[in-house]
């Protein structure tokens, strides 16, 4: 089935559609959320909860060719996460949580890293620094936008966005023996 017979399917209430929606974007959205929530059982959780809205939000869904499903529903998971981050009340983090590195001038050199282990130190980092990284770093937001999806200060998004790269330089060059 394609992406567009999917969500045709889907606007219908077609239930074989639904299940190959789940099948096809189960695993992607779930990656998602790990990024956020850093917990694979509460992740889980996210991730039915991401499905029943977007079961119950297709009816605002406008098809605009061939992605336009993934970004969508991407950007409904993002927002599931960080609906259940925000109720958490978990972004501010202590400064005595960072790493004191050694040399700042050095940056390490991540194409030398496995892909999943990057995406398992960003898991790894303290909820508010892992949430701010992850809008602005691979979302693409900015810090203002951010501070008002958080409901933080503008200057807390870029602290903790600069403490996340920080501590990210550090885990990559500990795993490279710098």
């Amino acid at each position: 089935m394609t992406d567009l017979e999917i969500e045709k399917g889907c606007k219908q209430g077609d239930n074989k559609a639904r299940k190959e929606l789940y099948i096809s974007y189960s695993g992607l959205m779930l990656a998602l959320i790990m990024r956020y929530v850093g917990d694979k059982e509460q992740a889980e959780d996210l991730l039915h909860d991401g499905f029943i809205s977007v079961f119950g939000s297709f009816d605002k869904f406008v098809w605009r060719g061939e992605g336009s499903l993934r970004a969508w529903m991407s950007r409904l998971f993002v927002n599931v996460a960080l609906g259940w981050l925000r109720d958490k009340k978990d972004f501010e983090v202590s400064v005595d949580e960072i790493p004191d590195a050694e040399d700042d001038s050095e940056e390490p050199d991540v194409a030398q890293i496995p892909q999943e282990l990057i995406m398992q130190f960003i898991t790894e980092l303290p909820t508010g620094y892992r949430t701010v990284f992850n809008l602005y770093a691979i979302e693409g937001l900015q810090h203002k936008e951010i501070a008002k999806i958080l409901n933080i200060t503008e200057r807390s998004s870029s602290s903790q966005f600069f403490r996340a790269k920080k501590i990210l330089a550090h885990r990559i060059l500990a795993y490279l023996g710098k």
